[in-house]
């Protein structure tokens, strides 16, 4: 018969990071709910965005404006996607304490891409 060594005993940190967290659902079901608001309104203003060029026409606007609308639709797109890859990554983290903070971070990282493209929206430059 062998002998298996008996294991270490865990510190009371050690212990308390590999507790189950009971609030580990509340920042992404914050971002969740957010991020149901924050989506649809951010593509229509990114949509309607480009109208900015109804007065100037689309070969005599500004290079602000051109470079605006760009970086609008290039965050909806590539930043809508990495958006779901932090939303999926939020809900799917182990539920212990020790991914907590990374889980909060995750799940505001998700917002940020709609955030900042209703900011860029709402200041556009002239055309």
């Amino acid at each position: 018969m062998s002998q298996q060594p008996a294991a270490a005993p865990l510190s009371p940190l050690q212990q308390y990071r590999a507790e189950r967290d009971p609030r580990a659902w509340v920042a992404p079901a914050v971002a969740t709910a957010l991020g149901a608001f924050l989506v649809p309104v951010a593509f229509l203003f990114g949509a309607m965005s480009v109208m900015a060029t109804d007065s100037c026409g689309p070969d005599d606007c500004s290079q602000a404006l051109t470079t605006a609308l760009g970086v609008i639709y290039g965050t909806l797109v590539f930043g809508g996607l990495l958006s779901a890859g932090t939303w999926l990554a939020s809900w799917t983290l182990p539920w212990t304490r020790r991914w907590s903070v990374l889980r909060a971070w995750l799940a505001g990282l998700t917002l940020l891409p709609y955030l900042l493209v209703l900011a860029l929206v709402f200041n556009l430059p002239q055309g």
